[in-house]
This record gives structure tokens, C-alpha cells and sequence, in this order.
């Protein structure tokens, strides 16, 4: 035999058997889904258990109209999947879609429309939107056009960090936001370039894992509001609209235009990686860019609408997400398709983690009623694949199901802590009768992870959806007026303060006071057992100007203004000594609750709490301080933080320390700066070794430790 011929052999697969429409074809395989490069050709398959008939429509890359429309032949049809390859197409220049035909019957859940051509679900890229912002050309009939990628992407020596959950400091924030302000002094604002740019910024600040809103394509022009004050267009600036699942926004890419989103996104990966920073993405399973009846049909609704969404039996889309449809999470064509998703992105670009946005969605069956073992949960908890990446629920969701806590974990989710983020928030203004639920809240909330341990618990006081920690101690009332929508928009119930006026004012005392009670919201956070997550901007006041639902908002109340950086060093130094401090210790990282159980080496209880007196807590209702010491294993040292949201000072009686050991002052936030914190391990010893003062509305930060202890 040649060796001509013993090729043949090996690639029998890459001989056409068909004809169609002038292009030779044959039968694709039918997975992987989506459009595969192949020997000699392209491999489409695309899922569709009703449609009669399925074609698929090839443009020449930016072409308005199709350059060929191929029916898949009957037999290219295995079980409910349309398969075909086709031979002789320049891959890197041409875009596609399907049609699909079949019934249109709204009260038995079909939609089908052959004159409609649709995305495919499992398209690596997508154009149509490959610049941020540009108004597209809503002509065409065709806006959202797939594309073959490949995957030749050079990881070098890039592995997963691996790093414990328990050791994460998360920072939340916006791949456009965070470089978009001309601040940023960035080569490609707004972009993955420019974010990659940030990262020495990232590692000085200490994190060392970045959650990204959602980076999934989307169209950020699909918002029709426009700013009733000043009459400029509103966009889709979240990005929780989801176009295609696979595909990340072209418009978050300098190359963008040249269709190398991909591997710009690689390449920040790569290098956040190498700064020994994870990537966890905001991932949104729960609704499409679809909306309900009177939306536009992109791709499920065309392709498989009973499959794909949850309906009501009149054939009406379920709202479990406020936004018009809801995923069908938990049917078992779509479980595959979430399930393959994540893979891709954990395989494909070498992802962390996921943050699952309204998680609570992906527990319901397909009438809308939460399940006690959802198959999608348990799925995505043992996937081989997704083993060993974090796992964020949202755990609840706009059709009133609230799971945190019972959220269901399979020993692998973690959640956002609502109560958390509420029970310091109240703490914070000084609510009274919350101090015996802050102590939970600071030892890792048992209560509601009890065997799940603390690393369950995402703490956080802000994140993209609500108030900036400066708006948060700034106003009393949410202002959303540049929204459109008569500021009837965004939660009304905040916990949120303004320390005497609401808004900017010059009143020194009142903008002391909100520095401190940030001071004091950090001091807590990077203090409490669990997961702390950093709403990016708040290490620097980054104010919404009290707007706490910026989703339409591409503008500075959203963008990360780096002129802050300076202007607000102080408390920037303060964040980065707060997260220092939480590395060099321990027992603020222990997976395990702690029980009062002594520690054999000093004698000390690993967790013991103290008011004014020590060892004697006061939980009465108007109580407004609470001092927790944490004692470590082995020669540890020892934490103690006390907290008093009380507008009044107190004398602190501390407790004795065994072993020639003192106590050694690390941060008071009601002391001025540069005396407000120090760096780890040089701590000043207390003259007075017995009592401290705390201040009104203040945060005190101890560590016991002999005086040469080598830190």
C-alpha cells in the first residue's frame, strides 16, 4: 500500500458522500455540538428534538446576505441531532446559523420559524457586536452571527492554582469598568488587554482571585431607556443578558474586530495566573437574552423553545428571574448543555470557578417547583471535569425561593451570604439586638453551615447589585433616577446610613465618620471566618453617587476612577494591611467552626467573646459592642477584635494573656492615620496591657504575641 493510500484509509472520514447545494458534504459526527474543525472541512451539529427540517445558512464573513444555504439530508439526522460536514470551507472566514422548520404552536410550547436564521447554542464566537458600543445595523435580519474557532491557543505551562477556598480573597469587578475611566492611563480601556494591564495593582492589593461579571457575550445595546436628564442612550452594562453561552463579548476585546477575543481573554488568564491570581466568572443559567413573549428569537426559542424554557401550561415563559424567561435548567438535554458549557470554559480557557447567578433557578424542576435533589446541582458537584473548581450559588431568586444555607451543596457549593452582608450592614448603623447574630455571622455562620464548614460562606458587605461601600455609609435612600424607570428600580431595603447628610457634603465630621465606618466594615470582614469577597473600587471609595442598580450605567458612576487611587491612599493602605493581616493568621482561615474548645498550647478556648468586661459578653438587645479573641493551634498567636457600633466610647477590659505573651495594637479606625493600622508583624505593643478605649463607632484589632515573636 502508498503511503498515499494508507492516509486515505486513516482519514476516511474526510471524503465527501454528498452534494448539497454545490458543496460536498457528508455526515458529521453528532458530538461534539457546535462547529468543529475536521480534516477537510467543518463539522456542524446542532440539537432539535421538533424541528421537521434543519438548513445551515454560511455567510463570507461580514457579508449581509448567505453565500450558501445547505438542508441537512434526512439521513444526517441521528436521533434528534443534525450533523453535517462540509468540505472546502475557509473556516476563519465565514460566519453561520441554522434555520429551523417545524410547528408554530405557542400553547404546546413550539416556535419554529424557518424565515428566521438562528445562533448556534454552542458557538466558540460570536460577531455582530465586535465593538463595544458601536450601534449595530438592526437591518440585517441576522445580528448575532456564529463562528468557527479554533483552539490553538499556547497555555505554555499554565495549571489550575489550586488555591484553598478557604484562603481566597475575592475581588469582584467589570472587565469594561474596571480600565474604561481615562484615568486608567491603559493602552486598550476597557478591554482584556486592559484589565491584564491592572494586574501588579491586583497583586499589590493583595487578592488573589478575580470574579468577573459576566464576560459571556452579550448585547450591551439591547437596553431601549435612554437617561431622562440628559436624554443619552442607556446600554446593557451588566451584561446579565446572555446571547451565547460560549462565546466571550467581542466588545471586551481590543482585537475584538479581528475576532481574537479569545485569545486575548487566554492571555489574561494566563498572566493572572501567573500573578497567582484565580479567575472565577459570573455565570447566568438562569435566563436569556430571549425575554418572554414579545422578545426577539435569537436561538433556543428557534431551535427548541419547549426545551429550553420553563412554560406555563397556556405556553407562557415562566419569570422566575424577573426578566421575562426562565432556563429549563433541569431538563436533561439542557443539564448537558450547562454541564458542557462549564467544561469549555474550565478546559478551554483554564477558568477557576463559577459564580452562579440566581442559583436558587437551577434547583427548580420544569413547572417551577424547587426540587429536593436537582440533578443539575448534583451534576455539576461530581463532574470530573469541573472537580476541582469553586462553586458560588446565588442561593436565591426573583420568584421568592431564598436557599441560603440550604442551598443544595453535595459537599462541594458555596454561596453568597445575604445574612452576612445584612446581619453587619445593621450592626454597622447601629441597629439595635444584633450583636448575638453577629457573633455568628464573624465565626463563619454555623448556624447555617454547620457541615459544610466556614469556607461555605461567601462574606460580603457590597457587590455590583446594590450600593459601593462609600454609598453605603452616604445615603439613606437609593437614587436611580438616570435609569429611566422613575426610580422604582433597585432594592429599597439597604441597611445603608449617611452619618448625618445625604450624599457629598463638607461637613469634616460627617466625612470622617463614613472613612471610619468603611474602615470599620473592612476590619470586620477580613476578620470573619468564611470567604471575603471586595466589591472592586471600595479599597478606594468608589462612589455610584447613590445609585445602587447601575446596570444601564457605562459611565463614570459605574467605571473605577484610578485618580482615586491617591486621593483616597488612606484608605487603599488600610485595605491592603486588612488583607495582609488575614494571611499572616491562621485561625481567621480555619475550615472548622469554632466550638470553645481550649487550645492545648495556651489554654486559651479557639474562640471566646468579651464586651466591656472581658469574658463576659453582653447580648442584650442594646448592645452595641462585641469583642471576639480567636486563639490558634500550636504557638499561634492570638486575634482579638473588638467592635462597637455604639456612639459612645468604652473602656475594654482585656483578657490576660498566658505565657509572657501581650497584647500588641494592629489597627484602630478611630485613630488618624498612619496610626489607624499597621503592617503585619510590626505591632505596637500597649502600654497599658489591661484596658484599651475604644472609640465611638469604632474597630479594634489586637494581636497577643511575645514581643520578639518572628512573625
Amino acid at each position: 500500500m502508498s503511503e498515499s493510500s494508507s492516509e486515505q484509509v486513516l482519514r476516511v472520514d474526510a471524503y465527501p458522500t454528498h452534494e448539497v447545494g454545490g458543496y460536498r458534504v457528508r455526515a458529521g459526527k453528532p458530538f461534539p455540538f457546535g462547529a468543529n474543525v475536521v480534516p477537510g472541512g467543518v463539522s456542524f451539529s446542532v440539537f432539535s428534538d421538533q424541528a421537521t427540517s434543519m438548513t445551515l445558512v454560511i455567510y463570507k464573513r461580514g457579508e449581509p446576505e448567505p453565500m450558501a444555504e445547505l438542508e441537512f439530508p434526512q439521513e444526517f439526522r441521528t436521533g434528534s441531532v443534525f450533523a453535517m460536514t462540509v468540505f472546502g470551507l475557509d473556516h476563519e472566514n465565514i460566519e453561520y446559523g441554522y434555520r429551523a422548520d417545524g410547528p408554530y404552536d405557542p400553547v404546546t410550547g413550539h416556535r419554529f420559524d424557518a424565515r428566521q436564521v438562528l445562533s448556534d447554542p454552542y458557538a466558540r464566537l460570536i460577531a455582530g457586536r465586535d465593538v463595544w458600543g458601536v450601534e449595530p445595523d438592526r437591518s440585517r435580519g441576522y445580528q448575532y452571527r456564529s463562528r468557527v474557532c479554533l483552539q490553538d491557543f499556547d497555555w505554555g505551562d499554565d495549571t489550575p492554582l489550586g488555591i484553598p477556598a478557604e484562603d481566597l480573597v475575592v475581588y469582584e469587578t467589570h472587565v469594561r469598568g474596571f480600565t474604561r475611566h481615562p484615568s486608567s492611563q491603559v493602552t486598550a480601556p476597557g478591554t482584556f488587554a486592559g484589565l491584564r494591564e491592572k494586574i501588579p495593582y491586583l497583586k499589590e492589593l493583595g487578592i488573589n482571585c478575580i470574579e468577573l461579571l459576566p464576560v459571556f457575550e452579550f448585547d450591551e445595546s439591547d437596553n431601549p431607556r435612554h437617561n431622562p436628564e440628559t436624554g443619552e442612550q442607556l446600554f446593557d452594562y451588566w451584561g446579565y443578558n446572555t446571547v451565547s453561552f460560549f462565546a466571550p463579548k467581542a466588545g471586551y476585546a481590543a482585537t475584538g474586530r479581528y475576532g481574537m477575543q479569545g485569545d486575548e481573554f487566554r492571555t489574561l488568564i494566563k498572566d493572572l495566573h501567573a500573578a497567582g491570581i484565580e479567575v472565577i466568572l459570573d455565570v447566568v443559567f438562569n435566563h436569556t437574552a430571549e425575554g418572554n413573549e414579545q422578545g426577539p428569537t435569537i436561538s433556543f426559542k428557534g431551535l427548541d423553545n419547549a426545551t429550553y424554557y420553563m412554560l406555563t401550561p397556556e405556553g407562557y415563559y415562566f419569570n422566575f428571574s424577573g426578566t421575562g424567561n426562565t432556563v429549563n435548567c433541569n431538563h436533561p438535554v439542557v443539564r448537558n448543555f450547562v454541564l458542557d458549557c462549564l467544561r469549555h470554559w474550565v478546559a478551554d480557557y483554564h477558568i477557576d470557578g463559577f459564580r452562579f447567578d440566581l442559583a436558587a433557578i437551577l434547583g427548580r424542576s420544569a413547572d417551577g417547583t424547587p426540587l429536593p435533589n436537582p440533578p443539575l446541582l448534583e451534576l455539576l458537584a461530581y463532574d470530573p471535569v469541573l472537580r476541582h473548581t469553586k462553586l458560588i450559588a446565588e442561593a436565591w431568586d426573583a420568584g421568592g425561593l431564598y436557599e441560603v444555607g440550604n442551598f443544595p451543596a453535595y459537599g462541594r457549593w458555596a454561596e453568597w451570604n445575604g445574612k452576612y452582608r445584612d446581619t453587619v450592614r445593621s450592626f454597622l448603623k447601629g441597629d439595635p439586638g444584633i450583636t448575638g447574630e453577629l457573633a455568628t455571622r464573624v465565626a463563619g455562620s454555623p448556624d447555617l453551615y454547620s457541615t459544610r464548614g466556614t469556607s461555605a460562606s461567601v462574606n460580603f458587605l457590597t457587590a455590583h447589585d446594590g450600593f459601593s461601600l462609600a454609598d453605603l455609609v452616604s445615603y439613606n435612600d437609593k437614587h436611580n433616577d438616570a435609569n429611566g424607570e422613575g426610580n422604582n428600580d433597585g432594592g429599597n431595603d439597604n441597611a445603608s446610613w449617611n452619618c448625618g447628610a445625604e450624599g457629598p457634603t463638607d461637613d469634616p465630621e460627617v466625612n470622617a465618620l463614613r472613612l471610619r465606618q468603611m474602615k470599620n466594615a473592612l476590619a470586620i470582614l477580613f476578620t470573619s471566618q468564611g470567604i471575603p469577597m471586595l466589591l472592586s473600587g471600595d479599597e478606594v471609595a468608589r462612589t455610584q453617587q447613590g445609585n445602587n442598580n447601575t446596570y444601564c450605567q457605562d459611565n463614570e458612576l459605574s467605571w473605577f476612577d484610578w485618580s482615586q487611587v491617591d486621593e483616597n491612599s488612606e484608605l487603599l493602605r488600610f485595605t491592603r494591611e486588612m488583607i495582609a493581616f488575614r494571611k499572616h493568621h491562621r485561625e481567621l482561615r480555619s475550615t472548622s467552626h469554632p466550638t470553645g474548645q481550649l487550645r492545648d498550647s495556651l489554654g486559651l478556648p479557639d474562640i471566646s467573646w468579651h464586651g466591656e468586661r472581658a469574658w463576659q459578653p453582653d447580648w442584650s438587645a442594646e448592645s452595641r459592642l462585641l469583642a471576639v479573641a480567636r486563639c490558634g493551634t500550636g504557638d499561634d498567636d492570638v486575634v482579638y477584635a473588638a467592635m462597637n457600633s455604639h456612639w459612645e466610647a468604652h473602656d475594654l477590659e482585656l483578657p490576660a494573656l498566658p505565657g509572657g505573651r501581650s497584647w500588641h495594637l494592629f489597627a484602630d479606625t478611630g485613630a488618624e492615620a498612619p496610626y489607624d493600622i499597621r503592617t503585619p508583624g510590626a505591632e505596637v505593643e500597649l502600654e497599658n496591657a489591661g484596658k484599651y478605649l475604644i472609640g465611638p463607632r469604632s474597630v479594634v484589632i489586637l494581636v497577643g504575641r511575645t514581643p520578639d515573636a518572628d512573625l
